[in-house]
């Protein structure tokens, strides 16, 4: 039984690999293995030869069995350590550069906007962007004979034969907002209202889909002083500079008075400097909320009065960051971005090089 012993536990220390380990476990404890052989030769024994030969051979068997456990975990261990040995990686060189993106510019300047009103005591107030005429018309003063309500300007919603509901439009502006804030909180107010909204126009500086932010504050004692403060205070905070506005009488139906503001720059090479300069740039329009307005959002004209303003986000984005066709904004081909200092995330496809 030594010799036995010996001789398998010896070969099993000489096997080289998991194959040969394979073939001496089937030849020592296969169904024809030499140990299996022996275990059956037990029935042929006296009970006083199986007392011995049975303990014996159950051990050899268990013996042999751990020593092909181990050789295996043995050879597996010897076998990860070449694999390593082959694909030994440098951890100490530098990464390979990732891609990373970033929002796109009009998020992120209705982002830089939101907060920057925000530090001011603004909330932001949202609405539909399918509006009836009446708070996109109506409400805001806008007389049925204004060219805005004409359909060269204005995208209204298909009404089926026999549909007599209000007419609806894709909302020109986000004033309409203002107007349902006012009906269901009241006055005093301090909100912006930033969205998409929607005019029938396309060039350079147009197109039928692009962003604003507009502006309204309700109290008691509201003036175009304050609204000329915040308008300062905000472009200052926005262009990373001081900023000075200009007022310049003009009509709005919804304001009374009414105002176009400038801002400060100089024209230098063909590029905009803000805030410095004897030059002066329109950014929006504004002025004191008109009576109407306030009484058709529930609110009483000879308690409160307030100031409004609106601006264009891509418009001011595009002073921002040099961006001179606001149809960039919307260009499939997002290496603009990429030249504006904005990175797209980018996916591998057949494109990829390109």
């Amino acid at each position: 039984m030594n010799e036995l012993r010996s001789s398998w536990i010896g070969r099993i220390g000489d096997a080289s690999d998991e194959a040969t380990l394979e073939e001496l476990r089937v030849a020592a404890l296969g169904k024809k293995g030499e140990i299996s052989l022996k275990m059956r030769e037990l029935g042929k024994m006296t009970p006083e030869e199986r007392q011995v030969a049975g303990p014996a051979l159950n051990a050899l068997k268990d013996e042999v069995n751990a020593a092909i456990t181990a050789k295996k975990a043995g050879l597996a261990d010897a076998a990860l350590d070449e694999r390593l040995k082959a694909e030994w990686l440098d951890v100490t060189l530098p990464a390979r550069p990732q891609r990373v993106g970033t929002i796109h510019p009009v998020s992120q300047v209705m982002e830089e906007v939101t907060a920057i009103f925000a530090d001011m005591g603004f909330s932001v107030a949202e609405g539909p962007q399918i509006e009836t005429d009446f708070y996109n018309f109506d409400a805001l003063n806008i007389p049925g004979h204004h060219p805005a309500r004409a359909e060269m300007d204005t995208f209204y919603t298909h009404r089926a034969e026999g549909d007599d509901r209000p007419p609806h439009v894709l909302r020109t502006h986000t004033s309409p907002v203002q107007i349902r804030h006012m009906e269901k909180h009241g006055a005093p107010c301090r909100i912006i209202a930033p969205g998409r909204v929607y005019r029938a126009d396309y060039d350079q500086t147009h197109t039928p889909m692009f962003h604003q932010v507009e502006g309204l504050v309700l109290g008691r004692d509201i003036s175009m002083a304050n609204l000329k403060w915040v308008l300062e205070e905000f472009y200052s905070a926005f262009f990373g500079t001081k900023v000075k506005t200009r007022f310049r009488a003009s009509h709005f139906p919804f304001v009374e008075p009414g105002a176009e503001v400038d801002i400060q720059c100089s024209f230098e090479g063909g590029t905009v400097k803000v805030g410095e300069g004897d030059d002066w740039l329109e950014i929006l329009g504004s002025g004191m909320v008109h009576p109407k307005v306030l009484e058709a959002g529930g609110i009483d004209p000879a308690e409160f009065q307030g100031f409004a303003f609106g601006m264009g986000i891509d418009r001011i984005a595009m002073l921002k960051y040099g961006i001179p066709d606001l149809r960039d904004f919307f260009n499939s081909d997002l290496r603009w971005l990429k030249h504006y200092g904005f990175g797209a995330l980018e996916v591998p496809t057949i494109h990829a090089g390109v």
